[in-house]
């Protein structure tokens, strides 16, 4: 290298020089700690305490109860066991119950509304006076006093033990209640001890699962972790698509190894860049969400009766979290990328309702569920892959509330880099990038005068390289 150019190049710095400057650490640490800390306190803070934010959990109750004749009146325990439930502030405080038909009942839990239904069969009195010694009327054949607790784990085996968790006391409670009176009744008296002992707690509550999950689903988990792998698609691929754009317009190094490249900065409006991105991100999220597909059902055999459909789905929703994540870069440059991964992941995570039902959540994140995309993905894989792709258990919200996404993030798009170009907010100004084309075209001529000094070149490969366009820089509008 001659002594010219080895004088025009400043002296070498070492760590602890790096080291003595705040300027070089300090800004970093400041913002991770901030980042992690509200990290912890969004997706910790949503599942730390689940039982204590419950409210409004759906259950149905169903009181198919006849009743039966006893004495000079008529009894029915259902009835009494029904509205002890509903009655209850400690279990309607918590859960939202719905005295419906076992029919209504079902049905709600075919299109993953409700995470249980407690069902009173129809000989539920005339078993109770039975065991008491009461004699029924001819016909009302007595059988063992039970109540079924159907649970819907579809909807989420988390929702449904939070349910039960909450439904099962309260039975035993409302058996023991039962038992008094029974006990109470006349023709108890001089009853055995085993009779006795069975009054005490007479009514029996078994947990049935309805319409239980197919093999090869994660035990109800495979919806949340396809929707939360479709998320990482459209944010990884806007990660991606970002940093190689930037870098074959000029405006970001390339660096692979001990290689490194940095091309010339080419002029281009902000909105035409976005455009740009915006596009290979469309297509990219096809070919990332197929492989993931690929690899979740091809090899793994996760179970999905309507491929086509979810490939769909998670294409259309990757390409707005795509679209959304570029939008932020655009606007914020590299602090978009932490917005977004907070925006995306972290608090998308939170409430997605996907782990904690939404039931479970704290105020905060049951508001931030309506927008968040994480949740609307999530219902519309849960609504395929559970339950039969019905437009009632999510579909339909997804596909709208999508949409809704996609409309939003193309209009912020537009506005933010349309105002940035309108005021002239170039991401590098145009007389800097002209001196920037003519000093490396000036470097590259005495490079070319001076073909044996390599002193730029070699490990870390050439400098900078030219773009096909010259060294004079078009206009940048």
């Amino acid at each position: 290298m001659s002594a010219r150019r080895q004088a025009q190049l400043s002296p070498q710095m070492r760590a602890p020089d790096v080291l003595k400057s705040p300027s070089s650490w300090a800004g970093p640490v400041v913002l991770v700690c901030l980042l992690v800390f509200v990290m912890t306190l969004v997706y910790f803070g949503s599942v730390v305490n689940p039982s204590g934010h419950l409210h409004g959990l759906p259950v149905a109750v169903v009181n198919e109860d006849l009743g039966a004749s006893a004495g000079s009146g008529r009894l029915n325990f259902g009835e009494q066991v029904a509205a002890g439930l509903t009655g209850s502030r400690v279990v309607s405080s918590r859960l939202s119950l719905h005295p419906v038909s076992l029919a209504v009942a079902e049905h709600r839990m075919d299109l993953g509304k409700q995470y249980a239904a407690v069902v009173i069969g129809p000989g539920f009195t005339s078993s109770l006076l039975a065991i008491a010694g009461v004699r029924t009327p001819a016909g009302q054949a007595a059988t063992k006093p039970a109540i079924e607790l159907l649970t819907n784990p579809r909807a989420g085996t988390l929702g449904v033990s939070l349910a039960s968790g909450v439904v099962s006391p309260a039975l035993e409670r409302a058996s023991r209640e039962l038992g008094q009176r029974l006990a109470q009744l006349g023709s108890a008296e001089g009853a055995s001890a085993a009779v006795t002992a069975l009054l005490k707690d007479p009514v029996t509550v078994s947990t049935v699962v309805y319409r239980p999950l197919p093999s090869h689903t994660g035990l109800g988990l495979s919806a949340f972790y396809i929707a939360l792998l479709t998320t990482f698609c459209g944010f990884l691929g806007a990660v991606i698509v970002h940093t190689s754009v930037d870098a074959a317009l000029g405006y970001a190094a390339t660096e692979i190894g001990p290689v490194w490249r940095q091309r010339l900065p080419v002029a281009i409006s902000r909105w035409q860049t976005l455009v740009a991105k915006w596009v290979i991100a469309v297509v990219l999220t096809v070919v990332l969400t197929g492989v993931m597909l690929a690899a979740a059902v091809g090899i793994l055999q996760m179970n999905t009766p309507h491929f086509w459909l979810l490939w769909l789905l998670t294409w259309f929703a990757a390409t707005v979290v795509a679209l959304g994540t570029l939008v932020l870069f655009a606007a914020l440059g590299t602090l978009g990328q932490l917005v977004a991964l907070l925006v995306f992941v972290y608090l998308a995570l939170a409430s997605s309702g996907g782990t904690v039902p939404l039931e479970a959540l704290s105020g905060f994140f049951r508001f931030v569920a309506n927008f968040e995309p994480l949740r609307q993905i999530l219902d519309g894989v849960r609504a395929i892959l559970y339950f039969d792709a019905a437009g009632g258990a999510g579909l339909t919200r997804a596909w709208v509330a999508t949409a809704a996404g996609l409309v939003f993030w193309v209009v912020l798009g537009v506005l933010v880099t349309a105002w940035y170009d309108r005021s002239n907010l170039y991401r590098m100004p145009p007389d800097l990038m002209e001196h920037l084309h003519r000093a490396v075209g000036a470097y590259q001529q005495e490079r070319e005068g001076n073909a044996p000094d390599n002193g730029l070149e070699g490990r870390a490969g050439p400098a900078i390289a030219t773009p096909a366009t010259g060294n004079e820089p078009p206009s940048p509008q």
